[in-house]
């Protein structure tokens, strides 16, 4: 029970990696805020924590809009009255050939995937500087390294983490609040399960481990940044991607 009486924020966390980063969080003895576009989704998920004997909260946030992220931290911090972790999460996809992809495409995958990170990120990093005391962990994607035909504005956004995370971990290391991100390969979520067989088996042959990660491959690594065994990492991006990338 590592994270006990620990505040956490997981955006995005109404399915996928990010609610498995949240249960993860719960079952080390964290209070896990659970933000998600959709209320009843992000309620939902919070249900079935407190329904495991977990501790949980939850909050429709929309991360694009950074009024509605500061009005939702304001709300977690009259409730809960600290924020200890932030792990920004949400993320979407938006595919398509450069000559093919709309602007609307590029720009909403920029405004959740990037935009999200930095108004998250901005909202707690107050709390955070006045506690002295913070982690914030920002999932990026091997894609954001590798690049990708078909996903220039996901890559763009993925790679922007990459870059927003090391300024952040220079920004505020002074304040003991340390910023690490994750570059995840390609996990079993709903998205990877609508791969085509041909494609999959493709993929397969490029990741040394020989298989697709699982979320908990994902989960296990914030759990290590945000615990105190990590108190000298920062700015660092953290690859689980099988060798996939070597």
């Amino acid at each position: 029970m590592q994270f006990q009486n620990k505040i956490t924020i997981v955006t995005g966390s109404t399915r996928g990696i990010g609610k498995e980063i949240a249960k993860a969080f719960a079952q080390e003895g964290a209070t896990v805020i659970i933000l998600g576009r959709n209320a009843s989704a992000a309620d939902q998920t919070r249900d079935e924590l407190l329904s495991l004997g977990l501790k949980a909260d939850s909050f429709a946030c929309d991360v694009t809009n950074g009024a509605n992220v500061q009005e939702i931290i304001n709300k977690i911090l009259d409730k809960h009255k600290s924020i200890d972790i932030l792990v920004n999460n949400a993320g979407i996809t938006k595919d398509n050939l450069l000559l093919r992809m709309s602007e609307d495409d590029w720009d909403e995958v920029i405004s959740i995937n990037l935009k999200g990170v930095f108004n998250c990120s901005k909202a707690v990093a107050k709390p955070m500087v006045k506690a002295r005391q913070g982690k914030i962990i920002n999932i990026s994607s091997i894609i954001g390294i590798t690049g990708n035909a078909g996903q220039a504005n996901y890559a763009a956004s993925k790679a922007g983490i990459i870059g927003f995370t090391k300024s952040m971990a220079k920004e505020l290391a002074s304040r003991n609040i340390t910023i690490n991100a994750i570059a995840p390969g390609y996990i079993e979520t709903d998205m990877t399960a609508q791969l085509k067989e041909d494609t999959r088996e493709a993929l397969l042959k490029n990741i040394p481990l020989g298989r697709l990660g699982i979320a908990k491959d994902v989960a296990g690594v914030c759990l290590f940044l945000a615990s105190a065994e990590a108190n000298y990492i920062t700015g660092q991006t953290i690859v689980v991607d099988g060798g996939m990338a070597i």
